[in-house]
Formats: structure tokens, C-alpha cells, sequence
């Protein structure tokens, strides 16, 4: 701080003196204030040792020793000022006056030394010291104590007894103590509360361990069994700022997986045309009457298989969910403790939930397979099947209309074979593709009919080479989707009555997933878990060979141990030694 020629370091120089002549006390010599810097010290030294000295004595533990010499003024004494700035009370500050033996002739400290001057709470006390002449001839520090009692007595006879270094040290002592008393019951409240912490804290580092096999066992018990409370609700620690555990399970069963299939269009992806081309594709070459039931099996298999990835993203999720609950409840110490076992215990609980993941897949699929194996019309809830007896009756009243307007259609065509109807505002295409469905003729037919009739003109024609290549694409190519166009009153009716039946069904469908499939998922992952996890976890991590291994301590946990036996240690000496104090008599 001050530099190589007059250095002044922060840092302590401690000194330790042992004897049964002098009190147990701990002085702290500061340097004196320096006004003028003194060879390369730097300009502002006397702010340093300021600086310096309010770290020492603002220590509401400590007394201020304010040294002032008897042949200065005690009015311009600076660490009267400074103990008066840091302790205004003086509650802490005892003034000593040295060199009483170099004041002038005719005078004396008397004034002073009474508190007449400049009062000191815990007064004031003059010593005589020894002078640089005796320390050179290395006077005793007896005979030096034996002539300081001896001037007191010559020239301060009244005071002499409570003056001088001796005094000095037993004031000091008794305040200390005094000090210390007062402090006692803060000191011990604090004591305590650091040894019941530090306590803890070894408690929950675990005491050394004398049993592996026990404490392993036990571990994995205390484990098992956390893992378990965590499903069911009944840990010790319950989450209070999000869900978790068997709660975050319950809301993907009933939040997330019930409302993705609540989202599930009915007939999401099924145009009308694509009902009515399933409806023509069930009739085969003959023209439907009635609506075809297979139709509405086709379709509605094709909706369901729709709720098969929802289903296996659900339990996805569970999964996850189950993986995460191994890090809650690996919080516990002894998975800090021993970070080993920790890493195996996580293996061998995610490779329990990897192997339950097949089996579960397999059966929510099954639910699906089960569901698509057979189509149930006669199921209490099927609600629309009585639209299949409507359409129906309704199809046979049209099928007999139906055969009567072609009779006439025929008798039409003979009448007057050059005329045509006018075509549908479609495609040529898509008018002949609907002729031919329908049963109707067209204009190909009547001229294949005229064709046949021999010795005709048309039939010569036919009969050329050139006509029989042309004859076999008499009809243009059969498109392989409908092309759009405007419905008839009873395709539109047919694909209602589908579609109808599609919604009815496909809610039914739905509502047995959204039931079987959480009760698969619960009894093939979860409960399965549950009740394996211990006797899993027992069957792998409970050898012989390997206890050493996985109850290896981490260092950091054993120097963590180390540090809080030695400070307990530490702290319960100091609560002995406050114990005594209380019961040491103070004069």
C-alpha cells in the first residue's frame, strides 16, 4: 500500500503469545495516521489508513483503543475523532494516554485522566510504557511494570489503582467479557441455527455407509416407491406450477387425446363425388336399385382408420410422460450421492417403458382391427339405420319407375330412331359413361342396330376394313374419375343417406377409442410399470459384483460431507465455550 521504503501492508502480521501472565485477548496494532506522505508513499496514505483502520474497528464486535499521548492535546487527538466517528455512543471506545512520565514539569494528565477533558464512556486510562533506551538495554517487562506502579503511585496517588498497564489489561478482559455476555444470546441463537443447518445438510449427505447391500436395497425401494406416488398422486412433494405425474397423464387421456378426436371430421377427405363413385363401384355392371351396403362399409372403414395415429400419438405422449417422472423423482440425495446408480436406475426404468411400448402399440391397433373387422348396424346407438329401410323402400318405388321410363325410352327410339335427347350440360364423355349406367341407349347403339340389318347402306360400312378399325372406338375412353357435374335427385339422395350413416357410426367408432384406448394404454404401459418397476429394478441392479460399483460416491459429495463434519465440529466447541462464558463470574 505504501510503497517499498515506508510500506504499510493491509494484510495482518499475526502474533501469538502464550503464558499464563497475560489475558486471552486479540489486539489488532493499526498504524498512525500519517498526515505527510514519508519517502515513495503515495499522496493519498492518510485516506488509505483510514481506509484501513474503519475495516477494523467498524466491527460491532470489537473495542476501540483510542492511543493518545498526555503531552499532546487530547482536543486534536485524531483517533479520539475517528473512534467518535465510527462509535458515536461510545458504548465501544476506552482512551488511553501514554507517556505520563515525558509531560513538562508542572504539569500533569489528572484533568484528563478523571474524564475531565474529554469524557470517555469507558474511561480513560493512563500507562507508562518503556522508553526506547530501556528496550535497548532490555529492560523486563516485571521491572518495567514494577517502576510504571511506582511512578502512579508517586504522582497520581488517588487514581494509581485504576491506571496503568496491568489495569489495562483487566479492563480489557472484562469488557470482552462483558461485551461477549451481552452478545451471548443473539451469538447463541446463531450458533445454533448453523449447527441445526450444517446438521441437515450432513444428514443429507448420508452417513458412511456400513451396509451396501441394505442401503442399495433401500435406495431402490425408496425409489420404486416415489415413482409409484408420482402416478398415483401421493408423492411427498407435489408440484404446485404444473402437472405432472399421474395428473399430466389424466389430462392426455382427457385433454389432449379427447379433444384431437372431437377435431376428427366424420367425413373429412370424402367428397360427395367420391360417395357416389364408391356407391357405383359397389353396384358393379348392373345398375343400382338400392343403395349398396357395401358402399357404406367401404367408406366408413376408411373414415375409421383415421383415428389410428391419434391413438398411437397418445400413447406417445404417456410414454414420455412416464420417462419424465424418472427425473422427478431422481431429485432424491441419494441419487446426487451416488450418480452411478442414478445413471443405471434410469436405464434400467427406460428400457422397462421401451419394452411396453410394442405390446401397447399392438393392442390399440387390435382395437382398430377390431373395430374395422366388423361393421355393427344393428348397434343400439346407430341411431340413422333406419335411413337404410327408407332408402330402401325408396329404391324400389324408383326401380319400378325406373324400368317404365325406359320401356318408354325404347318405344321413343324405335318411333323416331334420327332424334336424340338433349345431353346433360357435362362432358360427351361423362353423358355416355351415364347413359351406359343408367341403362339408357345412345346413338352408337341405334346405329350398331341399323348396321346389322343386312344389305343396308350402313351395313356395307361397317362391314369394310376400314370401318372395322374405327368401330372398336366407337365409344370414347371411360374416364377414371367423375368429372364434375350437376347430381340427380337420387344420387344426391344416396350420398345423403351415406354420408348420414358415415356420421352416425363414425361417433360410435370414436366413442369406444376414446374409452378402450387410455384403458389399454393404462393396463399395458402404466399399471404394467407400476407393478414391475421394483422387482425389475431388484433383478438388475441388485448383484452382488456390482454394489461396489454403483455405490461409489461422487468426490464432490465426499468433500461436501468432509466440510460439513468438520464445521458441525466447529460450531458445537463454540456452543460449549458460550456455555462456560455464561457461567463465568465477571468483576
Amino acid at each position: 500500500m505504501g510503497g517499498t521504503n515506508k510500506a504499510i501492508c493491509p494484510e495482518p502480521i499475526t502474533l501469538k503469545v502464550y503464558s499464563s501472565k497475560v489475558v486471552n485477548l486479540t489486539l489488532v496494532d493499526l498504524p498512525g495516521l500519517t498526515k505527510v506522505p514519508v519517502g515513495d508513499q503515495p499522496e493519498d496514505i492518510e485516506d488509505q489508513i483510514i481506509e484501513m483502520s474503519h475495516k477494523y474497528i467498524s466491527n460491532p464486535n470489537s473495542i476501540i483503543l483510542a492511543v493518545t499521548a498526555a503531552n499532546t492535546d487530547m482536543a486534536t487527538s485524531e483517533s479520539l475523532k475517528l473512534a467518535k466517528d465510527i462509535d458515536p455512543d461510545g458504548r465501544r471506545t476506552l482512551a488511553v494516554v501514554t507517556k505520563l512520565d515525558l509531560m513538562d514539569h508542572g504539569t500533569d494528565a489528572m484533568e484528563a485522566l478523571c474524564g475531565r477533558v474529554i469524557p470517555v464512556k469507558l474511561g480513560i486510562i493512563g500507562v507508562v510504557n518503556r522508553s526506547q533506551a530501556d528496550i535497548n538495554h532490555r529492560k523486563e517487562m516485571k521491572d518495567a511494570l514494577t517502576d510504571e506502579a511506582s511512578y502512579l503511585q508517586r504522582k497520581y496517588p488517588s487514581i494509581a489503582n485504576r491506571n496503568g498497564t496491568l489495569f489495562l489489561a483487566k479492563t480489557l478482559n472484562r469488557l470482552l467479557m462483558h461485551h461477549i455476555r451481552d452478545c451471548l444470546p443473539e451469538l447463541k441463537t446463531r450458533v445454533n441455527v448453523l449447527i441445526a443447518q450444517f446438521q441437515s445438510l450432513l444428514n443429507s449427505f448420508g452417513e458412511p455407509v456400513d451396509d451396501k447391500s441394505q442401503l442399495l436395497l433401500q435406495i431402490i425401494t425408496r425409489f420404486a416407491a416415489a415413482y409409484c406416488n408420482t402416478i398415483e398422486g401421493t408423492a411427498k412433494n407435489i408440484e404446485t406450477t404444473e402437472l405432472c405425474g399421474g395428473a399430466r397423464i389424466c389430462y392426455i387421456f382427457h385433454e389432449t387425446f379427447g379433444r384431437t378426436l372431437e377435431s376428427v371430421d366424420p367425413t373429412g377427405g370424402l367428397t360427395t363425388f367420391d360417395i357416389l363413385t364408391a356407391i357405383r363401384n359397389a353396384t358393379g355392371p348392373r345398375p343400382a336399385l338400392f343403395v349398396p351396403e357395401i358402399s357404406f362399409e367401404l367408406l366408413v372403414k376408411r373414415q375409421m382408420k383415421r383415428l389410428e395415429e391419434p391413438s398411437l400419438r397418445c400413447i406417445e405422449l404417456v410414454h414420455e410422460e412416464m420417462q419424465r417422472i424418472i427425473q422427478h423423482c431422481g431429485t432424491q440425495q441419494e441419487m446426487l450421492r451416488f450418480p452411478k446408480l442414478h445413471e443405471k436406475i434410469v436405464d434400467v426404468v427406460t428400457n422397462l417403458l421401451r419394452r411396453r411400448l410394442p405390446p401397447t402399440n399392438t393392442m390399440v391397433e387390435n382395437l382398430m382391427s377390431i373395430e374395422l373387422a366388423y361393421i355393427n348396424t344393428k348397434h343400439p346407438d346407430f341411431t340413422e339405420a333406419h335411413l337404410i329401410h327408407k332408402a330402401l323402400s325408396e329404391g324400389n318405388s324408383l326401380g319400378h319407375s325406373f324400368d317404365h321410363h325406359r320401356s318408354i325410352e325404347q318405344h321413343r327410339a324405335q318411333d323416331s330412331r334420327p332424334k336424340q335427347s338433349a345431353p346433360e350440360p357435362v362432358t360427351n364423355k361423362a353423358w355416355k359413361f351415364g347413359s351406359l349406367m343408367s341403362g339408357g341407349r345412345s346413338d352408337a347403339d341405334s346405329t350398331s342396330e341399323q348396321g346389322s340389318k343386312p344389305g343396308s347402306a350402313s351395313s356395307s360400312v361397317v362391314n369394310s376394313p376400314a370401318h372395322s378399325r374405327k368401330g372398336i372406338n366407337l365409344l370414347d375412353n371411360v374416364p377414371n374419375q367423375q368429372t364434375t357435374r350437376k347430381l340427380s335427385q337420387r344420387e344426391q339422395r344416396d350420398c345423403d343417406v351415406i354420408e348420414r350413416l358415415i356420421n352416425s357410426y363414425f361417433l360410435i367408432v370414436k366413442k369406444n377409442i376414446q374409452d378402450n384406448v387410455p384403458k389399454a394404454i393404462m393396463h399395458f404401459l402404466v399399471n404394467h410399470v407400476k407393478d414391475n418397476l421394483q422387482s425389475e429394478l431388484v433383478s438388475q441392479l441388485y448383484k452382488k459384483e456390482e454394489i461396489d460399483y454403483l455405490l461409489e460416491e461422487s468426490e464432490h459429495m465426499a468433500a461436501r460431507r468432509k466440510e460439513a463434519q468438520e464445521m458441525t465440529q466447529a460450531l458445537q466447541r463454540a456452543s460449549h465455550i458460550i456455555g462456560e462464558i455464561r457461567e463465568t463470574h465477571l468483576w
